[in-house]
């Protein structure tokens, strides 16, 4: 269950088999970034401005982050975060 929203043209992933901090993926086209669910800061990657901005408001939305981390949690039960 890799694809687990998509904004427009932009996948949001969370793979199993992952590395802490828990965070998402945030596809578009050949571009991607990672980014902390807790604080949402982007850590790796790149996506044009207005994708990045996209994915940012969508993630900082009622109840999004909560989400986001009981999908990481369930996909990754073997790490503690």
């Amino acid at each position: 269950m890799p694809t687990i929203h998509t904004l427009h043209s932009v996948k949001i992933d969370v793979y199993s088999r992952e590395h802490l901090p828990p965070h998402f993926h945030a596809l578009y086209a050949e571009d991607e970034i990672l980014v902390e669910i807790k604080t949402l800061d982007t850590y790796a990657g790149y996506l044009p401005a207005r994708q990045h901005n996209m994915v940012l408001k969508w993630a900082g939305g009622p109840g999004i982050q909560a989400f986001l981390r009981d999908i990481f949690k369930r996909l990754n039960p073997h790490l503690r975060s």
